[in-house]
């Protein structure tokens, strides 16, 4: 009996981006995290965007609501999906965060229930069924 257990793959929870900034910029951040108001370039840049967006959070509150998308984390298993094909129902996903797919959601069931993918944000998906919903996400 082996005492080697699966874990479960963990999911990051953020995406990584890529910026480009100036010199001056860049050794001005560095001079705050030197003095220790921040613990890293990463952690201000973090703080930089989060107030930004906190003065837009009434615009952005607006436009979820007018283009009628979820704000958050949104999980799509196969129970949901199984579910809309017996309704014969087809799902038009807009979310603004994180959309997943799960993993045991073949090509075929989410080509038969998936009529559009906008999201603002990331979305997971297994390889496969994003070649498969190629034109179906925008």
């Amino acid at each position: 009996m082996s005492n080697v257990r699966q874990l479960r793959d963990k999911t990051p929870d953020s995406e990584k981006i890529t910026i480009n900034l100036g010199y001056v910029d860049l050794g001005r951040i560095d001079l705050l995290v030197q003095e220790g108001f921040y613990s890293n370039r990463s952690d201000f840049i973090r703080t930089a965007i989060r107030n930004q967006l906190d003065t837009h959070v009434e615009t952005v509150s607006k436009s979820i609501e007018r283009h009628t998308m979820e704000l958050g984390l949104r999980d799509y298993t196969r129970a949901d999906l199984e579910a809309l094909k017996a309704a014969g129902e087809v799902l038009h996903v807009k979310v603004v965060g994180l959309a997943r797919i799960a993993s045991d959601v073949t090509p075929e069931l989410a080509l038969e229930t998936i009529g559009s993918i906008t999201v603002l944000g990331a979305l997971q998906a297994s390889p496969e069924i994003k070649k498969a919903l190629t034109d179906r996400i925008q």
